[in-house]
């Protein structure tokens, strides 16, 4: 057999596209963020007349919005192995594809059951597209300041969605092949980790299930308790047993959570959040509703822009930044908000601090924690940082019955005394959050290269294969 010809030096260049062309790759990655953003929250203030036009019950209502976000938040990290270990444009096109033809799909539903089902399936659908994008972004923008500049407007792209599934193909194969693509089939197989990955994600389903019930069937329930405490023994076991695989072969190594900030960053990512229908609050019309929310997109979104400061900066400053700016943002929430009168001299002030803080804050934790590890993991990286958020969505709804437990004493759901409660535990958990990223973020790795996870692992791999061949 001839020899092979020699490999490259650097396994890891990509190649190199023009201008227009990653212009493009990056608006068609941020729409898709946009539309899984959207398909998640759009029907929220829909649900009360999708649950009246249904006969849908109270627990059903619920779950259109619940089901989507304990599939997708569950299958993240599938999605992410799977896109670090098979071609992440193969992962990107079947999430956008399956997404858009469920979406239509459920347009033409009118009964219950079958729109909760498409709701939990499409939830599935667009956990494949996130990771996979973040995989694509880092190879088509591997400069350390253009990926940057990609990742925080990733990060905070509200803009029209409509081409996604239009510009799909314009992604080269070269781009979507993964740096492990010369290892033969079987070995790809096992790397996905199948058995860790279908543990950990059996693991969030009951526990954001359980979650999610215990804000309305209650914590005494003998059901949540169960469901909590079986999901807790799932995910102790999926960390044990990743201590016993190799290194190339577990879906999270446990020399991932030592990469330098790694940890800090993704537990400052669990921020509970939730939803406060301000319609309701100050009893406006959907119209009004919708001119008095324009103003936070446009702020959200230009805060977003700060990418590139990161390169000048230390993403430990600007993330201190953010942080304080959300913490006075909630203490005007909690201190005011109650009534029309305090719109202007707390609410509205509250909503452009916070709409600052939160994407300052994330959009350079994003760029922080995919600096923080190596390249070869980005997908399950933006598997794991994307889970963290959605999981402090998910603790945000238990939250919820603090606001319940306040109303059910202080005058009902028609006073602010609950909701004020709750925006004073946010309060504290973004103080813990800014002191975490005060005393535990390392600064000494700061703007330079990221860690190589693999790189000794594929160049024995590939030196057996010349000496073989």
């Amino acid at each position: 057999m001839s020899p092979l010809l020699p490999l490259s030096t650097n396994i890891h260049e990509p190649q190199r596209l023009s201008l227009a062309r990653k212009l493009i790759l990056l608006v068609m990655f941020c729409l898709t963020q946009f539309i899984d953003t959207l398909s998640m929250s759009a029907l929220l203030s829909a649900i009360p007349a999708l649950g009246a036009s249904m006969g849908m019950t109270e627990i059903q209502s619920t779950w259109v919005f619940s089901g989507f976000r304990l599939t997708f938040s569950s299958f993240l990290l599938i999605s992410g192995r799977l896109s670090d270990v098979y071609n992440p444009k193969t992962v990107f096109i079947g999430g956008v594809s399956t997404l858009g033809i469920l979406s239509l799909c459920a347009g033409f539903v009118y009964t219950t059951v079958p729109i909760l089902v498409l709701r939990a399936i499409t939830g599935i659908a667009s956990a494949m597209t996130i990771p996979s994008a973040l995989k694509l972004l880092v190879k088509v923008f591997p400069d350390p300041l253009e990926q940057a500049q990609a990742v925080w407007f990733f990060a905070g792209c509200g803009a029209v969605a409509n081409m996604a599934l239009i510009c799909i193909f314009m992604i080269p194969s070269q781009i979507g092949e993964t740096a492990g693509s010369r290892k033969p089939k079987g070995a790809k197989w096992k790397s996905l980790d199948l058995v860790s990955i279908g543990v950990l994600t059996v693991s969030f389903i009951l526990l954001i299930f359980a979650v999610t019930s215990g804000s309305t069937d209650g914590w005494k329930s003998p059901v949540v308790l169960i469901l909590l405490i079986i999901s807790i023994i799932m995910i102790a076991g999926f960390f044990y047993w990743k201590t016993l695989l190799p290194a190339d072969r577990a879906a999270i190594p446990p020399r991932t959570w030592f990469y330098n900030n790694f940890s800090v960053l993704l537990a400052t990512a669990l921020l509970p959040s939730f939803c406060i229908m301000w319609k309701t609050v100050f009893h406006w019309s959907v119209m009004s509703t919708a001119i008095h929310m324009l103003p936070l997109g446009i702020v959200a979104f230009t805060a977003s822009c700060t990418g590139s400061l990161s390169r000048i900066y230390s993403p430990k400053w600007i993330i201190l930044t953010g942080l304080p700016l959300c913490m006075v943002a909630t203490l005007l929430l909690a201190l005011g908000g109650g009534k029309p009168e305090n719109y202007w001299p707390f609410v509205f002030p509250a909503f452009v601090l916070g709409s600052t803080g939160v994407m300052v804050a994330f959009s350079h934790m994003n760029i922080a924690i995919f600096q923080a590890a190596p390249s070869s993991m980005s997908g399950t990286v933006g598997a794991m940082f994307n889970g963290a958020l959605q999981f402090g969505s998910a603790i945000g709804l238990a939250a919820i019955t603090i606001e319940t437990s306040v109303e059910a004493t202080h005058g009902g759901s028609h006073e602010y005394m609950g909701r004020a409660a709750l925006f004073w535990f946010i309060l504290g958990i973004v103080t813990l959050q800014s002191i975490l990223i005060s005393i535990f973020y390392d600064r000494s790795t700061d703007h330079k290269p990221r860690p190589q996870a693999y790189a000794a692992f594929y160049a024995t791999q590939y030196n057996g294969l010349w000496r073989k061949t």
